[in-house]
């Protein structure tokens, strides 16, 4: 209100005399209004700091959360390629397998055959070292626990010096990229003989 008087002095045109040195100009907002004011500001500051923090937190995981998946995608990218190339290898396993039976016949000893099942064989391990270069592994689990993770179940067969629930024979590989499945390996799990 100090200042709205002076302010209509001046309009009125009033000549304000010198003031007295000894008077203090008042302030429109007391002491206490102060320290309230003051512990507001301080609670803002409190809020606004741990809103700041949260929100610090929030980015870190995001980025953590997005360079994950980047990683991920760089790993996983190639899964759908890898498992058609799992089934190239599986035909070249069961052509070499065909060749060494016909190979081997002591009856039609051709080296022309015993050739073809020598490339076979060299060109099936080099697909399995690139294969283990790139992170794709085929599984072997015979005389290992039934996982269903990576087993599929096709059949049963009695346990015969085999714990029950081992894998007792694999009619399909299966495959790992990474660690992750790709491809369930088609197993026969050991069970109890019923008698």
């Amino acid at each position: 209100c100090a200042f709205s008087t002076a302010a209509q002095q001046r309009s009125t045109g009033d000549e304000c005399g010198p003031e007295d040195p000894s008077e203090e100009p008042k302030h429109p907002l007391s002491d206490c209004a102060l320290e309230h004011k003051a512990i507001k500001l301080e609670e803002q500051v409190r809020d606004l700091t741990e809103r700041y923090r949260k929100a610090l937190a929030d980015s870190e995981n995001v980025r953590r959360r997005t360079q994950k998946f980047v990683e991920d995608a760089k790993l996983f990218g190639i899964q759908s390629f890898c498992r058609d190339l799992v089934e190239v290898a599986d035909i070249l396993e069961k052509t070499a397998e065909s060749a060494a039976g016909h190979a081997e016949e002591p009856s039609d000893p051709n080296p022309t055959l015993k050739k073809i099942y020598e490339g076979l064989s060299l060109i099936e391990a080099k697909l399995q070292s690139v294969f283990a270069k790139h992170g794709l592994q085929k599984m072997n689990p015979v005389g290992g626990r039934y996982d269903p993770y990576d087993h599929e179940i096709i059949c049963h067969v009695p346990a015969e010096g085999m714990q029950p629930g081992t894998v007792a024979l694999v009619t399909q590989d299966g495959y790992k990229l990474h660690g992750r499945t790709i491809r369930h390996a088609l197993v026969g799990v050991a069970v109890e003989a019923q008698e």
